[in-house]
């Protein structure tokens, strides 16, 4: 395994080559028995083609997804389920809301996650749907539209002026003190705390599963580069487990702020570290410390990481919205960060793409989960 020596890239050469086994769980067939459940869209998009030099680009687009405007309820709901299922003695199974709202009736459960937006809106709208309480621990710097957002849920929220990673802690500790009445739906791991991210994961594989069968209806069988953004790294362990299990597997690209570049410093050090990380408009990005549960499947398996700035994400938003796809900074740091590796002769050359590839983008968000703060202008990003 090799990395360069610029700290805001990596690559690993042996990534294709390494295998894995698919998600356990049937998250699909659990997803399509909720209430609204509608594939999202996936839209192809001819120009981003022409401007990156390859034969097609594909985005999935998550701007609205059963009733949110981010990904993050496919996990939630599903681990949710899982989780409470389990207190119901189906270890095994992921129930329908409808009959855990039912069992719920005469129980005490309080579902409580820490949040840098979208997750914590999930878990709320989710414990609302099932008639359960909820607590939501998000930092200070969250903006106003997403404690909004989440405080219309009604969920109890609880913000603090520090870090992720610290948030974290805080919304274990208060799940903790509160025993069998509160249950943490938290998105990344640590030692002794691994089952339900390890759910969150098995539920993200419906938007690859998703993917797959969108492609097949016109008539494309292979991608050859996949691009996913990066927090804690659960969508891009979902993202390595779908992929690294395939025929034909393609370059992984994963996509950072340059302002919480956990990942791509851990794969620099070879071992998972934690790193100071500050504000950034990519706020669903704005993590410390890669998942313990993602990071071995991270490590083996992505091709490439890069980090993008603050501009290049807001360029990516305005450029999308220009082609009529509603992104967030953090679904828009996909077309950066695929810009930054497609434009670059010397690290096109290392992940070998060719003029023929086709490309998939997975936009996280829409807008109206984060928007652009007003002090951030978009550039052209259109080559001259």
């Amino acid at each position: 395994m090799t990395a360069t020596e610029d700290l805001f890239w990596y690559t690993n050469p042996g990534a294709r080559a390494w295998q894995t086994t698919q998600l356990g769980g049937d998250a699909h067939a659990f997803h399509r028995g909720l209430p609204g459940y509608l594939p999202t869209p996936l839209v192809e998009i001819s120009a981003l083609a022409d401007e990156l030099n390859v034969s097609k680009v594909f985005v999935k687009d998550e701007s609205s997804r059963l009733g949110l405007p981010a990904f993050k309820i496919l996990g939630a709901s599903y681990a949710i389920s899982r989780a409470l299922s389990k207190r119901f003695g189906y270890a095994d199974e992921a129930l329908p809301l409808r009959e855990l709202r039912d069992r719920l009736v005469d129980e005490s459960v309080r579902l409580v996650a820490a949040t840098d937006g979208n997750h914590g809106r999930a878990v709320a709208h989710v414990a609302r749907d099932l008639g359960l309480p909820a607590r939501i621990f998000y930092p200070a710097s969250l903006t106003v539209a997403a404690k909004d957002a989440i405080a219309k849920e009604g969920a109890e929220t609880v913000e603090m002026d520090t870090s992720y990673d610290e948030l974290v802690a805080a919304a274990s500790e208060s799940a903790q003190r509160e025993g069998s009445g509160a249950v943490l739906i938290q998105d990344t791991a640590w030692p002794g705390y691994e089952e339900v991210p390890r759910w969150i994961v098995e539920g993200y594989s419906t938007l690859f599963a998703e993917a797959d069968e969108q492609l097949l209806e016109v008539g494309i069988d292979r991608i050859d580069v996949v691009v996913v953004p990066v927090g804690v790294g659960s969508l891009a362990q979902a993202a390595v487990r779908h992929y690294r299990s395939i025929p034909h597997p393609p370059v992984i690209l994963t996509v950072e702020a340059e302002r919480a570049p956990a990942l791509v410093a851990s794969l620099h050090a070879g071992r998972s570290v934690s790193v100071p990380t500050t504000d950034t408009i990519m706020a669903g990005l704005n993590c410390g410390t890669p998942s313990a549960v993602a990071w071995p499947s991270l490590f083996a398996g992505v091709d490439a990481a890069v980090t993008v700035t603050e501009d290049e994400s807001a360029a990516g938003v305005g450029r999308f919205a220009e082609l009529g796809v509603d992104a967030g900074p953090c679904g828009a740091a996909t077309l950066a960060g695929a810009r930054s590796m497609l434009i670059d002769p010397v690290r096109r050359a290392q992940t070998l793409v060719r003029a023929d590839a086709v490309l998939l983008l997975f936009s996280t968000e829409g807008s109206a989960a984060n928007p652009l703060p007003a002090p951030v202008v978009t550039v052209d990003v259109v080559p001259s």
